[in-house]
């Protein structure tokens, strides 16, 4: 019998049959350096990869397995799914079921709707947000996006844009491939600086049809938004005639029950009802479902009601929407309860350790995702925009990273991307990370720049 091929001749093999080895970039640990992990299962708060090994996991699929990995309701739901047929090209009752299930969530009470009255589904998180500024467009007739320095919001050819200089300007290309006369009819701004936002609105307020922002910023490591900020965005938008997409692609029902949006809600200072809202991971359990959702009179200008098209053969599929509907059922408040103590847990524990060993650095958190940022500057104030996140000392990260990854815990293999825990992450889980903690925390002290 053959041993099984190691994680670097899987590597070595899908090199040479996909660009750069992988179907994500991050997944080629170009950040961190080594050898990508070939992971073949995975159950409860653990990986296992191609060579028999098992890690604790606190990347989570980057956010859906919030109940953990392979848990039984979603994997029956998912089964019983599979067994009726994978794919019908029509509707089924489900996709109401889970669009309903969405839509409660962010009720403000059983009278009042919330922000999201109707749902549209589709499969991946930037068809959410490509299909929201085309719907924002066409029901403003206007044409200029703004988007905020850092965020991400999938990778359409109009939100791979970058900043020019000053304030704000007209973008660049972010990518190759997108046209500069795409790129241009997307405005960057620095994230929390409402002084900026308005200068936008004030030069070419008529012709802006959206703001899109993250609810709360998590792809360039956490940081979340300054309070009243999302409430002020809105504010401005609004008196301008220009909608604002909220992206809880990431933070929507993993944050809390109701998202970033409801953990805001809370607090009367802080209540704004974004016009559109953008949904994935979590919703999808798993699997490849996102969806879009607003007022009942935006989401209708959508075919076939109206003039703004968007369809998908797989959107709705009945296999991916059984694992959301059976995620979003299972996740109670005791499933966020464990979350936020998890994640209070771990951030602690790795923040003690490096500051055990001298290492400067601020913990990043916005409800149950955290991250963190390395250096004085950072351990010194507040990081609020993606210029702090870019001068830290992100050169500590990759020793970290290998540390862990050594000591049998898979981290983000990025120093810009949010840490996610699951329901599943109990003592023992937890005791492994802390186990590794303090060789890593020496490996990052020791770490030295270029």
């Amino acid at each position: 019998m053959s041993a099984a091929p190691t994680n670097g001749e899987l590597f070595a093999r899908a090199q040479q049959a996909i660009p750069g080895g992988v179907n994500s970039p991050v997944r080629a640990f170009r950040s961190v350096g080594g050898t990508p992990r070939f992971y073949v299962s995975a159950k409860g708060a653990y990986l296992t990869d191609a060579e028999g090994r098992e890690y604790v996991d606190l990347v989570a699929g980057w956010g859906p397995a919030i109940l953990g990995h392979a848990d039984p309701r979603v994997i029956e739901a998912v089964q019983d799914a599979a067994a009726k047929g994978l794919s019908f090209g029509s509707s089924t009752p489900a996709e109401t079921e889970l669009a309903e299930l969405v839509e409660a969530r962010l009720r403000v009470d059983e009278a009042t709707p919330g922000p999201v009255e109707q749902l549209r589904l589709v499969s991946t998180g930037t068809e959410a947000t490509m299909s929201a500024i085309r719907l924002a467009r066409g029901f403003t007739g206007r044409e200029l996006l703004v988007k905020f320095a850092g965020h991400y919001h999938g990778h359409s050819d109009g939100l791979l844009a970058e900043a020019g200089s000053g304030l704000a300007t007209f973008a660049l290309p972010g990518s190759a491939g997108v046209p500069a006369e795409i790129a241009a009819l997307t405005l960057v701004v620095p994230y929390n600086d409402l002084d900026a936002l308005a200068a936008v609105f004030a030069e070419h307020g008529e012709r802006i049809a959206a703001v899109i922002v993250e609810a709360s910023a998590a792809n360039m490591g956490v940081v979340p938004p300054l309070p009243g900020f999302n409430r002020a965005l809105v504010e401005l938008a609004h008196a301008h005639g220009a909608l604002v997409i909220s992206d809880e692609v990431l933070t929507g029902f993993r944050v809390s029950a109701s998202g970033w949006w409801g953990l805001e809600a809370r607090v009367e200072a802080s209540a704004y009802t974004p016009d559109l809202m953008t949904f994935g991971k979590v919703i999808g359990g798993g699997m490849p479902v996102a969806a879009l959702g607003g007022r009942a009179e935006i989401m209708q200008r959508l075919a076939p009601l109206g003039p703004v098209y968007q369809a998908g053969t797989l959107s709705g599929n009945p296999v991916a929407v059984a694992a959301g509907i059976a995620t979003l059922r299972a996740a109670d408040a005791e499933v966020y309860a464990r979350l936020d103590s998890a994640a209070e847990t771990i951030s602690s524990a790795v923040s003690e350790v490096l500051a055990a060993e001298g290492v400067a650095h601020r913990v990043q958190r916005a409800g149950n995702l955290f991250s963190f940022v390395f250096g004085e500057e950072a351990a010194a104030g507040e990081v609020r925009d993606y210029q702090a996140v870019q001068r830290q000392e992100a050169w500590r990260y990759a020793p970290f990273f290998h540390a862990m990854l050594d000591a049998g815990v898979s981290l983000p293999p990025s120093v810009f991307e949010a840490w996610f825990v699951t329901a599943a992450h109990d003592d023992a889980a937890i005791a492994r990370i802390v186990d590794a903690l303090p060789a890593a925390a020496r490996a990052a002290a020791a770490a030295q720049p270029g």
